[in-house]
């Protein structure tokens, strides 16, 4: 135990820095503070996180990627770094980092190596969804992407017939009126939120049912990044 503790104090900090979803004003004083603390950054896109790195005038470091095929060989690299003392970022595109987004795999590396990781908290598209959705926000299950697969996406949404929690879905433009319909047919007609483009300065927010969303044309070529609040099934049902 003790040896464990004194390999852990000799490794760096992986710190997980959200980032804003839309506005940057949401960004937080203590992220940019880190940013510029950490010998080093990992990002799932290096080019897009250099331009928001420049944005907020954060000092000259290198950027390492962790997405695609090369993820496994990348993360252990970084994993590297940290045992050899190096402090480094997660940061992703927008949001907070390791929340349905390829660096729960470090997350994970860490947990497994007694590595330490700090978060830095800020905005998460999920939990401002649910405050702005008018649904029940005490009990709710965050479902993330579904698959592109309509098999298993049907799979996956016959599974959630019967939850009782509010549920949260991210979902991409060119799949959201197949995934309002899937949504219907599996859940009948549930009370539904949908929240596009949050914190941007075209923000909107849609009060409606899974009925009239999955007929509403408006959603069909939709191209809007979106968090979808659905309600559960109601405990007298």
């Amino acid at each position: 135990m003790n040896e464990d503790k004194a390999k852990a104090e000799e490794c760096g900090n992986l710190y997980l820095c959200s980032v804003p979803i839309g506005n940057w004003g949401d960004i937080s004083e203590r992220c940019i503070q880190i940013l510029n603390f950490v010998d080093c950054i990992a990002a799932e896109h290096p080019d897009k996180s250099r331009m928001f790195l420049r944005r907020f005038s954060i000092g000259e470091k290198p950027v390492l990627p962790y997405s695609g095929r090369e993820r496994e060989a990348q993360g252990q690299k970084i994993i590297e770094l940290l045992q050899d003392g190096y402090n480094v970022a997660l940061i992703t595109d927008a949001g907070t980092p390791a929340v349905a987004d390829p660096g729960e795999g470090i997350v994970r590396l860490c947990a497994e190596e007694g590595i330490p990781v700090r978060a830095v908290p800020g905005a998460c598209a999920l939990v401002c969804a649910l405050a702005v959705s008018g649904l029940r926000t005490g009990r709710f299950c965050f479902e993330g992407f579904l698959s592109m697969n309509r098999k298993q996406r049907k799979k996956h949404l016959e599974s959630l017939k019967d939850e009782t929690r509010t549920m949260i879905f991210y979902e991409a433009p060119q799949k959201l009126s197949f995934t309002l319909k899937d949504l219907f047919e599996a859940l009948g007609d549930r009370r539904i939120t949908l929240c596009a483009d949050l914190t941007k300065e075209g923000e909107e927010i849609l009060y409606t049912t899974l009925q009239e969303a999955s007929n509403n044309p408006k959603f069909i070529s939709s191209r809007r990044e979106y968090v979808l609040v659905v309600e559960g099934l109601p405990n007298n049902v």
